[in-house]
């Protein structure tokens, strides 16, 4: 009788450790799915606002040049700057 009690003791603390670790378990929040589905593709953005001519040539002299990452931000804003200041004919 002894042994029987101490098999189904063992047995009730040994299922009520392995649901404390089940319960412990959370679903992913429905706010983060959202947001995701949110989030615009790159081609999408590129269809809100076309670029401008001055833009892709700036980038045409970037790419002529091996410009990345900050350099190549820096020089392209730069470039349209001097763009937008020339007159147009």
């Amino acid at each position: 009788m002894t042994k029987i009690s101490s098999l189904a003791t063992a047995t009730a603390l040994a299922s009520m450790l392995l649901m404390g670790s089940a319960f412990a378990q959370t679903a992913a929040p429905a706010a983060k799915d959202a947001t995701k589905t949110e989030i615009k593709a790159p081609a999408e953005k590129k269809a809100e606002k076309p670029r401008t001519a001055e833009s892709l040539e700036c980038s045409k002299e970037a790419d002529a040049k091996g410009l990345k990452g900050k350099e190549r931000k820096k020089f392209r804003a730069e470039c349209k700057k001097a763009a937008a200041a020339k007159p147009s004919k």
